[in-house]
This record gives C-alpha cells, structure tokens and sequence, in this order.
C-alpha cells in the first residue's frame, strides 16, 4: 500500500481547444492507465478522451462535468506514485463545477496554446487557483505548429499572471522547423519520428542551431532557477514546452507532477487546518454525479479524502444527515471504468453510491466534529421557468430538478407566489444540459422560457428582519433546495435599491455549504 506522501492529486485547467483533453488521454497513456491513444473516427467526428461521458459531451466535442482518473506509475528510479487526475470542464459555463473541483486538488496543469497564449478562461481558472493557492506547472501545447516566439509566452505568463516563470524545457524550431523538445534536466532532444512526426521514444544529443541556441542560453540566463518551495507556494511555475497530440513533452510534464507536485496538504475547516496525518478519516463530497451507469440509475458522491485511511465498510458521519452511514462499496475511478476500493489515504478521490444521502459541500468523518469549509454556490447569471410539455410529468420533473441541483448543475428556486419553478445557471451551455438530460435520463420533456428575474441573492439576517422583508415583498421571495430564503432581483439595480433600503439584511451572492 502507498502511503499518502505518495499521492498526486491535481487538476488540468485550460480554455476550450487548447488540448485538455488529449493531454489528459496522454498522460493515462503514459501512466500506463490506458494501452491505447484515442483513434481518429470518421471526419467530421471528434476523438473522444476516456473521461468525456456524457451524451452531450460527445456530440459536442467539450467536456461539461469533472471526471475523476487514478492511476499509478512505477519510475525507473523506484518511485511508486499514485496519480489522481481531475479533468475539469474548459467552457466558461461550467466554472462552477471547476470551482469546486479546484477545492480537492493540491495542484494543477495549465493548458497553453503556443499560438494563443493565455486566453479569458485561463486567467479566471488560474484566478481561482491563486486564491486557493494551489501550484501551477504551465504546458505550453501544440509547438509542432507555427506559434508565437518563446520568449513572447514566457513573458506574458510572468506578466499577466504575476508569477516568476523557469523554463523547463524548449521547442527546438516551430511549425515547419520543428526538430523536437529540449529537456534541460537531461539535455536530450526528444525527436519527431515516422509519416506523422510523433515522439515515439528517441531521445539524443543533438546540434541545436545557432540562432535557436542562442534563444535557449538567453532563457536559461534570463530566468530564475526552479525554486520548490516558491512554486509550492502559487509564486512560480516551471514551464514545459511539448505536443500532446504528438506526444512531445508528456514523460517530462507527468515525472515533474510526481517530482514537484506537493503531497495532500491540509484543508481547512471549522476546527482550523486539518492535516493528512490525523489519524482518524476525514474528507468532504466536492461532486455528485447521476446516472454515470444509466442501466442503474446511480448516485455517486465524489469525496476527498483529507485524512486517515479509510477502510471499506467503515462507517462515516455526513455533515448533513448526522447519523453515521456504512461505506460498503467504495470506488475508485477510471473515468468510466471503476473498481472496488478497499482501501483509500489522504489525498485519494472515492466515489461514494448513495440514494440522495450526500450532496456537494457535505463533511464526512469518523468521529462528526469537523466541517470542512470553502465550497460555495454562486448566484446565478441565467434564470429560466422550466415549463412541461406533459404536465402529468410534474413529479418526474421535481425529481429530475433535485437531482440536478444536487449534483451542483443547476440551481432550483421555488418561488412563494407562483407554481412554475425557476432554475439558475451560471452559463447557457448549463441549460442544453439541463434539457438533454431531462429528456436522456428522466424521460421528461421540457422548456425553458423566460423568467421576470434576472439574478438571485441569498438573505441572512436575524428573523424579525428577514419576516419584516418577507411581508412586503412575497412576490419577489423564493426558497432555495435547503429551505433558505432567496431574494429574487430584476435587475442589479434591485439588488443595490433593496440593500440600502435593509442594511440589517445580507444579500448575499454565494451560499457557503
């Protein structure tokens, strides 16, 4: 059994098409997780990774919710790593789901187009990154095609994202001059092979030319030395320059994640830090996700471990139940594939089948004394009334809703005054899933139509200030899933009147569970 220093838990973090996915397929490849790299269909047809799953996902060619990947891999040097991998969704509209994501790893791969540098979504990924402080190896993808200079990335990840940048390696030639990858640890050239110019294992000493040496002894010079501990600490990144589509730059990027990556480290709680080597089992549900298997309508709570080593069978406490619940049969991940996990240590993502039982934010421990904090809703930029074709499917459709809302989808508001129930999403693509999976799993047809609402806002305050509000505006009052009160705004404008007019009430843009 590897212990828990032995665990690499991160994420891979990029705007839509700079090539997550087939990085993602790329490094189970070389984990030795998969025989077999992605086959080309038909034209006109994406290639699919092993964690996109969804329907909708494969018609679209983008992945939509956060799959988990564990592997191992045994280096030449003896070092037995196990590797959980979260493949988060690149669209812009499912950033909530990559939030949350982001609060169950330790570290993450930064995804680079060599021709476009750092687009929206990075910036806003890496934003969240840096509030969690969660270290960041940058993989500037795709230098077998024409891109921008070197020197021109390197600068704009140091200035746009305020970090010192250490070249790990460096393209040798670009485009149409590409003659492969030089590892600077080695001083190797990992070389293009065959018809298709792939890496395919051949690495020498080689004469570089002299305009681009002169590049590389610029960038050696120009640049800090790699520092662990200021990378450990979100305050630099090495960068590695590759192809994950021709399999440049993979070994270097997964032996830096099992060299330089940090083991679990603490996450917070309402009891302070709680540290992977407390011996009693601890963790918290970031993720549920419905009908993975839909020939059996399952339920899978996706935990992080944080603590102890949890055995199969034990009995844990979730946070929102209070009673303790018996974990009979635990999973371990291989995106669609999954296996019986006997055992789990800090750091380890479990999947969890329960019947509603846990939702995201949920703690789960041994001993119920501990709420691990940080997992926010956000409040919604896009509300729409869910209207049903057959309205004899009223109580399929409140199934359907909770279960969505549950997994963290979409949000569900049941207003006072008002039957049809409105629901909130931070994006639009949010919405095509809503309806696609309604249809695919629920067998209910619906449509979304415009609600008179245009954001939401949680109330706090004590209860004779929130009942004196409630009085006078019913019409614009919901209740969230919980039962909390939420005021529902037409506008930002409303949000800012109704402030200043109840400055004994919160109105609050996300819900911390």
């Amino acid at each position: 059994m590897t212990t828990p220093s032995s665990r690499r838990t991160f994420a891979i973090i990029s705007h839509p098409d700079a090539g997550k996915t087939t990085l993602t397929e790329k490094l189970l490849l070389q984990g030795g997780a998969i025989h077999l790299a992605g086959e080309v269909k038909a034209r006109g047809q994406a290639r699919r990774a092993r964690s996109d799953w969804m329907k909708i996902e494969q018609q679209r060619g983008i992945s939509v919710t956060s799959s988990v990947m564990t592997f191992r891999k045994v280096f030449d040097d003896g070092r037995d790593i196990t590797f959980n991998l979260l493949d988060t969704p690149g669209h812009e509209d499912f950033s909530e789901d990559t939030y949350r994501t982001l609060t169950a790893v330790d570290s993450a791969i930064m995804v680079i187009d060599a021709a476009k540098g750092i687009e929206p979504q990075t910036r806003k990924l890496f934003e969240v990154c840096r509030m969690r402080s969660v270290p960041i190896i940058t993989f500037v993808n795709k230098v077998d095609r024409e891109g921008r200079a070197v020197f021109e990335t390197l600068d704009e990840v140091a200035d746009a994202l305020a970090l010192d940048v250490v070249p790990m390696s460096w393209p040798v030639g670009m485009g149409g001059t590409f003659q492969g990858v030089l590892d600077f640890a080695s001083g190797l050239v990992s070389r293009p092979e065959g018809d298709s110019r792939e890496y395919l294992g051949t690495r020498e000493a080689m004469e570089i030319p002299a305009e681009i040496a002169e590049e590389i002894e610029l960038g050696q010079a120009g640049y800090p030395a790699f520092d662990l501990e200021a990378y450990r600490n979100g305050d630099l990144t090495p960068v590695y320059f590759g192809s994950a589509l021709k399999n440049f730059g993979v070994a270097e990027l997964i032996d830096a994640i099992a060299r330089f990556a940090p083991p679990p480290r603490p996450q917070s709680s309402d009891q302070g830090t709680i540290d992977p080597t407390r011996s009693d089992v601890t963790g918290f549900v970031f993720k549920v996700q419905a009908n993975m298997d839909p020939q059996h309508r399952d339920r899978i709570a996706f935990m992080r471990m944080v603590s102890g080593t949890f055995k199969r069978g034990m009995k844990l406490t979730p946070s929102g139940l209070g009673k303790p619940i018996a974990v009979h049969s635990p999973i371990l991940f291989f995106a669609q594939d999954r296996e019986i996990a006997d055992t789990a240590e800090a750091g380890d993502i479990i999947g969890i089948p329960n019947h509603g039982t846990l939702r995201v934010g949920d703690t789960l421990s041994e001993k119920n004394d501990v709420r691990f904090t940080g997992l926010p809703n956000f409040a919604p930029e896009i509300l729409r009334r869910v209207a049903l074709k057959d309205p004899t499917k009223t109580k399929q459709l409140r199934k359907a809703l909770d279960d969505l809302s549950e997994e963290g989808v979409i949000q569900v508001f049941y207003p006072e005054i008002g039957a049809q129930w409105i629901v909130g999403v931070v994006g639009q693509l949010q919405l095509d899933v809503l309806i696609s999976r309604l249809e695919a799993e629920y067998k209910v047809e619906a449509v979304l139509e415009e609600s008179p609402f245009d954001t939401a806002r949680w109330l706090k305050g004590s209860d004779a200030a929130l009942k004196a509000f409630t009085d006078f505006n019913k019409s614009n009052l919901a209740k969230d899933r919980d039962g909390d009160p939420v005021f529902m705004a037409r506008s930002s404008w409303d949000v800012g009147y109704q402030q200043e007019r109840n400055p004994e009430l919160v109105f609050s843009a996300t819900k911390e569970r």
